[in-house]
């Protein structure tokens, strides 16, 4: 990959280590989904690890849903996923990504897979709402979100068997 992805990690939550193998995983994911779609921009992705209460505060803030979710995404631009936006030199930030490591161990647990893959899947399916796809405006967009996901996550070694 010739481009330079920055990311940039926060830890707000005490309930799950943050290690060295779940950085690498959340950039191995972050760079694998601008691979499938072709980006070739550097950037820079601000991902936050937080539990269900935090991510259930920003949910309400900003969706005013008052629950808990498992990935917020906040995209800095809003552009057709299939044209890069304009990137210059000061101006390369995608967005933020919020994982609720909380809310990944429960559905890793309930789904019957690792805790690895659940978190490398929210963070793709996050990346993909930063370079502007969406899957609740029709079922169409949610088919091709599901397919870009699946494609990234077996490039990823993780897809569902």
């Amino acid at each position: 990959m010739n481009n330079k992805v920055m990311i940039y990690f926060e830890n707000s939550q005490d309930k799950t280590e943050i290690t060295y193998k779940l950085k690498r995983l959340v950039r191995l994911s972050v760079e694998a989904t601008l691979a499938y779609e072709g980006y070739k921009n550097s950037c820079e992705v601000s991902v936050t690890f937080t539990d269900d209460e935090g991510i259930r505060k920003l949910n309400n803030s900003f969706r005013n849903i008052d629950s808990a979710t498992d990935v917020l995404s906040f995209p800095l631009f809003d552009y057709d996923g299939s044209d890069e936006p304009p990137v210059d030199e000061l101006q390369n930030m995608l967005g933020d990504i919020v994982i609720s490591l909380e809310r990944a161990t429960a559905q890793a647990e309930e789904y019957g897979h690792s805790f690895e893959r659940e978190v490398a899947f929210l963070c793709v399916h996050s990346m993909l709402h930063l370079l502007g796809y969406d899957h609740v405006n029709s079922e169409d967009e949610e088919l091709d979100m599901r397919r870009r996901q699946t494609a990234v996550m077996e490039m990823l070694g993780l897809a569902v068997k």
